[in-house]
């Protein structure tokens, strides 16, 4: 019996590539694409594979013309139908004063926050309509909800991503596609994402105070269980948006 795939897009070493080890080890074919370092993609699929996982990998641009509608032809024609997609691609291009932020890096972060969603979802939504059923799960960002200083080009593009995903619904729930948007409001223990933002130093202290038995960062194989979880609702109970926080974190909404 061939196994459902599930799509990764943005599989590095924290939320996409613990989605991937989730879903492998629940029975599907994991599909891992990264835009950048190679090795580093070929050790996920090698630990899948190491623990009786199922899984392959790719480099991918996604912000290429042609790119994203290319490999979902691919992995659909060589590896089979894709049943998850996960978009997991950040748009974070730093704390940036709007006078510091050029035309084109804060087209940028739209590109990849709500343009690549787009293009994945134009190419993927008529396949899985043809289906009957598929799901496709959005990392979302606290920008999504809140704006501020320095954070034009995020907060454009996740509040984009955020709508995009509500137009998604309305237009495809009925057509049994389930899209969930799952708004990440708190620091991931994640080396290849706040690790790099941090530095090695910093992100080691931060690891220190707030990481391991203090539970205040948040555990991306954890927030893997959830991802699982919700492409495995029942049709009556789906999940459209959620959020995921530490205990010792403050909500969003409840910041000054």
């Amino acid at each position: 019996m061939t196994k459902p795939v599930c799509l990764v897009i943005g599989a590095g070493a924290g939320i996409g590539g613990n989605v991937a080890k989730k879903f492998a080890f629940e029975g599907y074919h994991a599909v891992l694409a990264r835009r950048s370092d190679e090795e580093g993609l070929n050790n996920l699929v090698t630990q899948i594979i190491d623990a009786g996982g199922s899984a392959s990998g790719q480099l991918l641009n996604a912000t290429e013309d042609g790119a994203i509608e290319n490999f979902v032809k691919q992995v659909e024609e060589d590896i089979g139908p894709i049943d998850v997609a996960v978009y997991n691609l950040g748009a974070q291009i730093g704390n940036r004063a709007l006078a510091d932020t050029p035309h084109k890096t804060f087209e940028l972060g739209w590109r990849m926050g709500c343009f690549g969603l787009y293009r994945l979802a134009y190419m993927l939504t008529p396949l899985m309509e043809a289906r009957d059923h598929g799901t496709i799960l959005v990392t979302s960002a606290t920008s999504a909800m809140r704006g501020n200083k320095g954070q034009h080009s995020h907060a454009a593009a996740m509040g984009g991503r955020r709508m995009l995903c509500q137009s998604l619904n309305a237009e495809f729930a009925p057509k049994g596609i389930h899209v969930a948007h799952i708004l990440i409001d708190g620091a991931v223990d994640a080396p290849d994402t706040l690790g790099k933002m941090l530095g090695e130093e910093m992100f080691q202290k931060l690891r220190e105070s707030r990481g391991g038995e203090h539970d205040g960062l948040m555990l991306p194989e954890k927030i893997a269980e959830t991802y699982y979880h919700i492409a495995q609702q029942h049709r009556s109970v789906w999940t459209h948006e959620l959020d995921l926080r530490s205990f010792s974190d403050t909500a969003w909404w409840n910041h000054g």
